[in-house]
Formats: C-alpha cells, structure tokens, sequence
C-alpha cells in the first residue's frame, strides 16, 4: 500500500494518466448531476463525479492507514463477519469521529 505522501504526490501532479470506464448509472442521478454541477464550479457532471468518488476513496483510505481499524477490520473478516456489516459499522464509526 502506498504512503499517504506518495499518493498525495501523484494526485497533485496534473498529467495524470486517465482510463475510460463504462459505469451504469440511473438517468435521474445524471440529471441531478448534470443540474448541480456548475453551481459547484465544476464543467460538467464527470468531473463532479469524479470528485465524489476522489473524496469518498480519501475517506476510506485514510480509514485504513489506521493499524488499529485495519486490525479489527481484518479480525471481523477472520471471524467471518460480512464487508457489507464491516463497511457499515467502520462508516459509522466514522460519522460518530468526524
């Protein structure tokens, strides 16, 4: 797993290598996002998507460079707990910290 300065240093460099991706998503959510883009400063609804899913994966892996998360979390899954109970309950954890 990369260190937090080396991800922050590739996330700042602005010749990043981009892939395209096919994803399905209900035409509703595109047209929200298509509305509240620009009043978010962003040119277009892709760009505020990809935002979204920047913060919420910075969320996650700062959640994980925690030994101790990482270490219940790898516990809860030895024990056969589900990913989506463990993501649940770290989620929560989260909210009750921030």
């Amino acid at each position: 797993m990369k260190t937090s300065e080396e991800r922050i240093s590739q996330r700042l460099r602005r010749d990043r290598p981009m892939t395209t991706i096919s994803i399905r998503i209900p035409e509703d959510v595109i047209e929200d996002l298509k509305e509240i883009a620009p009043k978010f400063g962003f040119s277009g609804y892709q760009p505020l998507i990809r935002a979204y899913i920047g913060q919420g994966l910075r969320k996650d892996l700062a959640r994980l460079q925690q030994p101790e998360l990482a270490n219940l979390e790898e516990s809860l899954r030895r024990h056969g707990v589900q990913d989506e109970v463990i993501a649940a309950v770290l989620g929560e954890a989260a909210h009750r910290t921030a």
